[in-house]
């Protein structure tokens, strides 16, 4: 590599490193590998800093390099989903938990990892919706250049000349691109939910109304703040309930380790989320699952728990345990506790010593 480099550009690649995450995230549907593929474009930008000569802005640059980044380590992948991409809905009856591969499922993200601070409300609010996790699981549906075209088109405002040369193509055919990418969202259903909304007190109060619901396990409670064809779903598990009935008598009986647990607040995916811990015999709480809530129409339509606390504990910075008189523990970190095990454990040992509770829960 020369030793001759443009003036400023090395010291101005970290003020990107946000935004491009949020990009490559949107591309990939994985917090960590969006990492990775920043941190690829980075490397490869400092690298060839020497031929950058100007001729677009620091930023169009950096954004050719992720997206090259991003198609070649798509070329070899599957889409990643959420469990209702993978099967149908079984009522609770015919409840299995079957764990798939880490690689298949769409992840969480923190908001901070990929949302840059703006004064403009309206900005934010868009560029929460752009990180939902049912819009970026529609992006997966799409072929990776169609993903690429519809996510700088419609997301972040590129012109169509302007994605025509980072992509090396026509306009006419970036055009036809976006016009693909558009029908086939347009084939997928994707629910509507409300982005996180700290001022709206209605918004407030359902969320404590729910975390009351929770660590009280009042599934009555519980059920009037769901609506009626609410979904739960547990990754790595592909299974997923649909309706209140089912979804409070899986809590009864395959989830009852839920039972007496704690939530502390936190943001994911411009959602609300909690990160989640059950008891334990020696009276402290240890993590169980990082729950993304999806809300519409003033109530819950989907709480999905994602249950490998040892990734999404340390990603979102939250406490490692709670003690016994609520007070935090210190921050998380890598390959601590997983929800994952002791959720199969108990819902395991559930099933086999719970057959019929179901039809109790009210």
């Amino acid at each position: 590599m020369s030793d001759v480099t443009t003036p400023g550009v090395d010291a101005q690649l970290e003020d990107y490193r946000t935004e491009l995450t949020g990009f490559c995230y949107r591309m990939l549907g994985s917090a960590f590998e969006a990492e990775d593929a920043v941190q690829d474009t980075m490397v490869r930008a400092w690298r060839s800093q020497d031929r950058f000569e100007g001729r677009s802005s620091l930023r169009s640059w950096l954004y050719r390099i992720a997206t090259n980044v991003c198609l070649d380590m798509l070329g070899s992948s599957k889409k990643r989903a959420r469990p209702m991409d993978f099967t149908d809905s079984r009522p609770l009856a015919q409840a299995q938990l079957n764990p798939q591969p880490e690689a298949a499922w769409l992840e969480p993200v923190p908001d901070g990892r990929v949302l840059t601070v703006v004064a403009d409300p309206a900005e934010t609010a868009v560029a929460r919706e752009s990180v939902r996790l049912a819009f970026v699981a529609a992006l997966q549906h799409l072929p990776p250049k169609q993903r690429a075209v519809l996510i700088l088109r419609e997301v972040l405002a590129w012109k169509a000349s302007e994605v025509a040369e980072l992509l090396e193509t026509t306009v006419p055919s970036v055009n036809s691109a976006l016009q693909r990418a558009r029908a086939t969202l347009a084939e997928t259903k994707t629910a509507g939910s409300d982005t996180v909304k700290p001022m709206d007190e209605d918004q407030q109060k359902l969320l404590e109304r729910y975390v009351a619901a929770f660590e009280g396990y009042d599934m009555k409670a519980l059920t009037a703040l769901l609506h009626e064809d609410a979904v739960m779903s547990m990754p790595p598990f592909d299974l997923w309930l649909v309706g209140a009935q089912d979804i409070t008598g899986f809590m009864r009986t395959h989830g009852a380790a839920c039972e007496g647990s704690r939530m502390l607040a936190t943001v994911a995916n411009g959602t609300p989320a909690f990160a989640q811990y059950h008891p334990t015999p020696e009276g402290h709480f240890e993590p169980w699952a990082l729950q993304v809530i999806e809300i519409s129409d003033g109530r819950i339509s989907h709480i999905n728990s994602f249950l490998d606390t040892k990734r999404w504990f340390p990603l979102f910075g939250v406490p490692a345990r709670i003690e016994a008189d609520g007070t935090p523990g210190p921050v998380a970190e890598p390959g601590g506790i997983s929800g994952f095990e002791a959720a199969a454990a108990a819902a395991a040992a559930a099933a086999v010593g719970g057959e019929g509770q179901a039809d109790q829960v009210e």
